[in-house]
């Protein structure tokens, strides 16, 4: 009888490749047939869509063969995202709507039994790939937030299966989603900088880390406000350009989170327990949907009490601190998701907590004492640029030292002003920040003078760096000069990043008691 022709797009990751919905309609035995490799919640679109029809008043083809394809039909189909797409190709192969805006629009959205259209998950990298291929967008309501975050793509907000007809007909026109400021954000509760008593060396690590992207690892006895050290980085970062925000808001969107834009395009911290599992934190599933280190890219991934996570958990998180992203593979695809987050954790010296170089005030022994500390495998301390001691200060406590801290530290606006400071220099520079800067460009940008390389050639034998925590180590002395406005790294930045190897000097100090 007739042949139509729908583009859709299905999800994967946060990809979103074109489907095309062929629906035919022929003589014979009724039925409603669907091929492509659907899942069975994609299977499960013939009854809804039947009845979203009847009951929003159209003539279902009587005495009909329906077939609809899902083209092409290697790509794996789920979720309910396909309705509204079925449902017009149905109406135009039926010759109820004209099948002559087709070519040039897609359709998104799950039907309900009364027709209604609900919203639908991945709806911002669908619409990223529609722009591209510059077609108009027909999505739910629902997705209004998400839709106005697309700048310059068109896209119609439809309430209805109805609405979608009478748009199509001209007769009553869609209202267009309207571009929303992804820029604008709402005041966090983080806290300053400046109220954290003392600990100086600890905020300076802070900054470092905010300057140059560093990972960052807190250790010292309960209560000496790592924590709140941590809660403050965010704080200090700068504001998020277009990219990176439209990448949060992305993966927030493929994660089912519909929270509107302040929180699609903010950075957050994210702070999983310490009970998740390894599919938690790095993602996966049927399908695979993003763990933690995804919902914490541009941001903070933030790992309190970081020797309570399994040892496997952790080791988790070694390719995507590299690489900037995760890949889950299943048998019939991969998936990929960006993982280019910050790390951030928080460490007891013991399993007491109150080790301090002497067994004097400790509870536990020698062994205990290295069998925690060692839930953090050799090569993930690697990929942690700082590591610094946040010991307990008696004179902070004190009223006077209270007093005298509010009148020299530097607050979150200062630090923050430090740090932009800081990148634009890098970005200007190199194109990216020092932690990301790439092994063959290294030598270049952190050039040495034949005293200063001597230098660290022997700390780091003396240490026993690898070549990874060398590089490291490089970067974050690169780090130290911007933020000190010199153009060369001299030898008091390289010995201020290698003093950044608290969990060393403590796993040492154990040994060798």
């Amino acid at each position: 009888m007739a042949l139509a022709r729908v583009y859709t797009r299905a999800l994967i990751g946060i990809h979103a490749p074109e489907i095309r919905v062929e629906v035919d309609l022929a003589r014979g035995m009724p039925g409603f047939t669907m091929v492509g490799m659907p899942a069975t919640t994609v299977k499960e679109a013939r009854d809804r869509v039947k009845t979203a029809l009847m009951n929003a008043g159209f003539e279902y083809p009587p005495a009909t063969r329906i077939t609809v394809n899902l083209a092409p039909a290697d790509i794996p189909k789920t979720g309910a995202r396909y309705d509204l797409a079925i449902a017009v190709g149905i109406l135009a192969a039926s010759g109820q709507i004209s099948d002559t805006i087709l070519e040039q629009a897609e359709f998104y959205g799950e039907l309900a039994l009364t027709g209604e259209l609900r919203a639908v998950s991945g709806l911002i990298p669908a619409l990223l790939a529609c722009r591209n291929k510059r077609r108009q967008a027909f999505v739910p309501i629902a997705n209004q937030q998400e839709a106005g975050l697309v700048r310059e793509q068109k896209s119609w907000l439809a309430a209805d299966l109805v609405s979608v007809y009478e748009h199509l007909h001209d007769h009553q026109p869609l209202r267009e989603s309207k571009p929303i400021d992804w820029a604008q954000q709402i005041p966090n509760d983080d806290g300053d900088l400046a109220d954290v008593v003392g600990q100086e060396q600890a905020k300076r690590a802070l900054l470092l880390s905010a300057a140059g992207k560093h990972h960052l690892l807190f250790v010292g006895p309960p209560g000496t406000g790592k924590t709140m050290l941590a809660q403050r980085l965010n704080g200090i970062l700068p504001p998020l350009t277009e990219q990176e925000a439209m990448e949060i808001a992305a993966v927030k969107s493929v994660s089912f989170n519909y929270h509107g834009t302040d929180i699609l395009t903010q950075r957050a911290i994210r702070a999983p327990h310490h009970t998740c599992s390894s599919a938690a934190l790095v993602g996966g599933g049927s399908p695979p949907k993003p763990g933690e280190v995804s919902l914490a890219t541009r941001s903070i991934l933030f790992l309190d009490e970081v020797s309570e996570f399994s040892r496997h958990t952790l080791d988790c998180l070694r390719e995507p601190l590299e690489s900037g992203e995760i890949t889950i593979s299943r048998a019939a695809y991969q998936v990929k998701f960006p993982a280019n987050f910050q790390l951030v954790c928080a460490l007891n010296p013991s399993p007491c907590g109150q080790f301090d170089g002497s067994l004097a005030n400790c509870r536990s022994t020698p062994d205990q004492i290295l069998k925690y500390l060692n839930k953090l495998s050799g090569p993930l301390l690697d990929r942690i640029d700082i590591q610094v001691m946040v010991p307990r200060e008696s004179e902070s406590m004190s009223l006077k030292g209270a007093t005298k801290h509010k009148t020299q530290t530097m607050n979150s606006a200062q630090a923050k002003s430090l740090v932009e400071k800081a990148r634009q220099c890098q970005i200007k520079r190199q194109g990216c920040l020092n932690s990301e800067i790439k092994p063959k460009a290294l030598k270049q940008i952190c050039e040495l003078s034949e005293k200063t390389e001597a230098f660290l050639a022997k700390a780091a034998e003396k240490m026993k760096l690898s070549h990874r925590a060398y590089h490291r180590t490089l970067r974050l002395a690169r780090t130290i000069a911007d933020l000190a406005d010199s153009d060369t790294i001299k030898q008091q930045h390289l010995a201020e990043a290698l003093n950044y190897r608290a969990l060393d000097r403590l796993i040492d100090q154990v040994q060798s008691l």
